[in-house]
């Protein structure tokens, strides 16, 4: 084989600055693209027809709660919009847009989370966090109405216990996104206060508000 044919050789191949290819060199078409991040560092991207979210509790009474929403952080200590107590955000449950985020901290009375909670229109996504002592914050009357929104575990929420909770106005389940973590001193990993708990996964997206009931 002359030099010529041995450059050209369809068999070896040829670099892009007419090179023969070495064995080892791999073509870079071959080369895999690592995944896509996806909404809310989810495993797998959501179907169309649902909202990614991640939802994680205070530590301890030092860092505050962080929920992710469709791939937006809406609340979290870095953005300063947290606070001790208890962490709302609302979401329109057809266009997952966020509509409003509230703290209920010790400067707050009961009542005025209730009105809050009563005041929440059809149509809306809800999602909460505790940081600090939640328990104290809470009436008969204020668990009462998260029931409504599909909470099963807030009524037996104590205090210093840790809980996420993601449910809807308009809801006759009980939601399957909501985790508590009770305040035990066998178990609690800091001092005098449990792990936190997170929730991370797709939420239905709600019917238009005209057909919610």
């Amino acid at each position: 084989m002359t030099y010529f044919h041995w450059l050209y050789s369809p068999h070896l191949g040829t670099t892009l600055n007419g090179l023969p290819r070495r064995k080892n060199e791999s073509d870079l078409s071959s080369v895999t693209a690592p995944p896509p991040v996806q909404k809310c560092n989810l495993s797998e991207a959501c179907p169309d027809d649902s909202f990614a979210f991640r939802i994680r509790s205070g530590a301890a009474n030092i860092v505050g709660p962080t929920v992710c929403f469709d791939g937006k952080i809406a609340m979290s200590h870095v953005l300063n919009n947290v606070g001790p107590g208890l962490n709302i955000v609302l979401v329109n449950g057809m266009s997952g847009v966020v509509e409003d985020t509230m703290n209920f901290n010790r400067n707050h009375k009961a009542e005025e989370l209730v009105q809050y909670l009563k005041d929440i229109q059809p149509g809306k996504i809800v999602l909460a966090a505790s940081f600090d002592d939640l328990a104290a914050k809470l009436t008969d009357e204020s668990r009462e109405l998260f029931a409504k929104l599909g909470s099963n575990l807030l009524k037996s929420l104590n205090s210093r216990d840790n809980w996420v909770f993601v449910g809807g106005t308009g809801s006759e389940h009980i939601s399957a996104f909501e985790k508590l973590c009770p305040s035990d001193e066998k178990t609690n990993v800091y001092e005098g206060w449990p792990d936190i708990v997170e929730l991370s996964s797709c939420y239905p997206r709600m019917e238009t508000d005209a057909d919610q009931p």
